[in-house]
């Protein structure tokens, strides 16, 4: 999993009903031999790394059943925790509308002919996203051997490879 993506994604192809898919991995998590939990809704599978082995950067993987003439397409997204997410969420629209408001601001007074420091605040600004993208980064490399269980767990319960792009 060395992608550049925040939330890597998958998409494979089976034959079975979307039922079936979620029977086959229903049986996996009652097996109880990986450290995963997970919860159904019909077309929508949500698997996450147990409680007693969790941690800040644990990934979760939620799965989207649709079903096609041939089978069934499964779309897959691995991402964070809902408040880790939410946490970078919002600090990326923090930084993105304080670096709109030092755009407007200094170039409304670039055109009236005033100087304009304010808008050193950009580079400072792109810094700071720069530096939001690496925690994540670094955060999806902690959370990546769980990630990877993950990805094994759906392996062997649908006996069926998927590549994250």
């Amino acid at each position: 999993m060395s992608s550049f993506r925040l939330r890597p994604r998958f998409q494979m192809k089976s034959p079975h009903t979307p039922e079936e898919i979620q029977a086959f991995i229903q049986e996996k998590l009652d097996e109880g031999e990986d450290p995963i939990v997970g919860s159904m809704i019909p077309g929508h599978i949500f698997l996450r790394i147990h409680q007693d082995q969790q941690h800040y950067w644990s990934p979760r993987l939620s799965l989207s059943l649709e079903k096609q003439a041939w089978g069934t397409l499964i779309r897959g997204l691995y991402g964070p925790a809902p408040n880790v997410w939410s946490l970078f969420l919002f600090a990326y629209a923090a930084v993105g509308i304080l670096a709109l408001f030092a755009a407007l601001i200094g170039s409304s007074r670039l055109s009236l002919g005033m100087e304009a420091p304010i808008l050193w605040a950009i580079p400072g600004l792109a810094g700071i996203a720069l530096i939001l993208y690496l925690i994540a980064q670094m955060g999806q490399k902690v959370g990546a051997e769980q990630t990877f269980t993950l990805h094994h767990f759906l392996h062997n319960a649908l006996h069926k490879k998927a590549q994250v792009v």
